[in-house]
């Protein structure tokens, strides 16, 4: 099974190519065809993370091993958001009977094949690759609605995704120029020796920007609202809700394998604090609930980058239950944004025509702004834990912005609820009252049970999440695992 590992990214890649092809023989098989491939992928590595050994493992591609070859590395981490990638490409699969729609649905198996080996690369230079297969896919998806608007976010993203490769590129560059690879596993070895020093705390910084595009990382986000507000509700999810998790575990296994300057956390955490204050304040002042929800999704980044810095791993925890929790609830409110879009004022009377979909919005809002015993009460708990028990005032002062900005989230949460469940103008026709309801109420209802499942079974939720976050910061288990001590003993 631990062979069919590199499938999960290579179907789904030759899947994007010959999709076209199939739809103009048979649209019917062309549409079914994206599913299957995205099934397969699903019971690969929900076989591999449920039932495995528990145990990480690398696959050497093509048969040339670490470092001089290319390597897949499959530890819980990994294998749970590769997983991730598989499972919302088929919740939110475009499913239409048209020829129009073979190039979205081209485009959603590009996208989800480039997240999956985001998740799984074990080298720079597949990241890289990886990384601009995301960006190009997201091009195409963003820009297929053919509205102006929707052209005009494709070029802001266009441009701020253009400077941040060229970023990583000379971030890449930099690292391979001092150290001759480009193995994570490897850097690992050298890095103590070859990186902690300033030309190394340069790289760090060229490759957190570059990819901190994708990771909505403050100031690199500008394109964030324009993009969640034109792109279809399905398309904001999966990246609101996986995408940028992505970049941000990317980020996150170069702040532990590689980069352990404290400079490095540092302005890992300054970056985050300034994307909470830009990103809750911005929510908190937008009349719109798409552009509301994606000023928030930025906040909440924000939150997971100050997690993240952290030293010595002891962040990696609240980072894990925080990505999930955020994963989940975003893609949801997304959904419910699907029937919900316009002004917030519109929404007078959505409860009454809605009911569910006005539960839901009440359960995920519960959540994300920490209600006790939803799992983000205790996701927040996690992080509030860990920063308390610093004595450094950059980390107090993350501490205190993180509180604030709960505070405001729940203001303008609440504020909506209150809008929706008001009664609707007298003039107001029925059926001019904004409704969540047909596939998108069905997936945010989807959402909305894993939420309350994971709320009655938190304490094994929580023991497993204590296990992948304990060897995901495990650097001497990595190195070994990649470079085993006995020939062929991780293959």
């Amino acid at each position: 099974m631990n062979g069919a590992l590199a499938l999960t990214i290579a179907l789904p890649l030759l899947g994007a190519f010959l999709l076209p092809v199939l739809m103009r023989v048979s649209v019917a098989f062309g549409v079914w065809i994206g599913p299957a491939i995205l099934a397969y992928g699903c019971w690969i590595l929900g076989d591999l993370w449920l039932t495995g050994s528990m145990q990480p493992f690398s696959v050497a591609l093509g048969g040339f091993a670490p470092p001089l070859g290319i390597n897949l590395y499959a530890d819980t981490l990994a294998l749970l958001f590769a997983l991730a990638a598989q499972l919302l490409g088929l919740i939110f699969w475009p499913f239409k009977l048209d020829q129009d729609s073979a190039r979205r649905q081209a485009l959603m198996l590009l996208l989800v094949a480039a997240s999956t080996g985001l998740a799984l690369s074990g080298d720079l230079f597949n990241l890289y690759v990886f990384y601009e297969l995301t960006a190009v896919a997201t091009f195409g998806l963003v820009a297929a609605s053919g509205t102006s608007a929707a052209y005009a976010a494709t070029i802001r993203y266009l441009i701020l995704s253009g400077i941040g490769s060229v970023l990583t590129l000379f971030g890449i560059a930099l690292i391979y120029g001092q150290t001759g690879t480009l193995n994570l596993a490897h850097l690992a070895q050298l890095a103590p020796e070859q990186l902690s020093n300033e030309l190394g705390l340069a790289a760090f910084l060229s490759l957190l920007i570059g990819i901190g595009v994708k990771a909505e990382l403050f100031p690199v986000n500008t394109w964030v609202p324009e993009v969640y507000a034109t792109a279809s509700s399905r398309l904001s999810a999966f990246l609101a809700g996986l995408v940028s998790k992505l970049a941000l575990l990317i980020i996150l296994r170069l702040l532990l394998l590689v980069f352990h300057q404290p400079e490095a956390a540092q302005v890992i955490l300054i970056l985050g604090i300034l994307g909470v204050v830009s990103g809750e304040l911005a929510a908190w002042r937008a009349k719109e609930m798409r552009r509301m929800l994606a000023f928030s999704s930025i906040g909440q980044l924000g939150v997971l980058f100050i997690a993240m810095a952290l030293p010595d791993g002891q962040g990696m925890l609240a980072v894990l239950a925080l990505a999930l929790h955020h994963l989940v609830i975003k893609s949801g409110l997304f959904m419910l944004a699907d029937g919900w879009g316009g002004a917030l004022q519109r929404l007078r009377g959505s409860a009454a025509a809605s009911p569910l979909a006005a539960g839901l919005f009440v359960l995920f809002s519960l959540s994300l702004v920490g209600m006790p015993p939803l799992p983000g009460f205790w996701a927040k708990f996690t992080l509030i834990t860990e920063l308390a028990g610093q004595t450094e005032p950059l980390y107090l002062m993350g501490l205190t912005v993180f509180l604030l900005a709960t505070v405001v989230e729940a203001a303008y949460l609440f504020r909506v609820a209150a809008i929706i469940y008001q009664s609707a103008p007298q003039e107001r026709r029925p059926d001019e009252i904004p409704k969540a309801g047909g596939l998108s109420l069905a997936t945010a209802g989807l959402f909305g049970a894993g939420l309350i499942a994971t709320t009655l079974l938190i304490a094994p939720v929580g023991d497993r999440l204590q296990t992948i976050a304990a060897q995901a910061q495990d650097v001497d288990l990595y190195i070994n695992t990649v470079f085993p001590a006995t020939p062929g003993a991780s293959q």
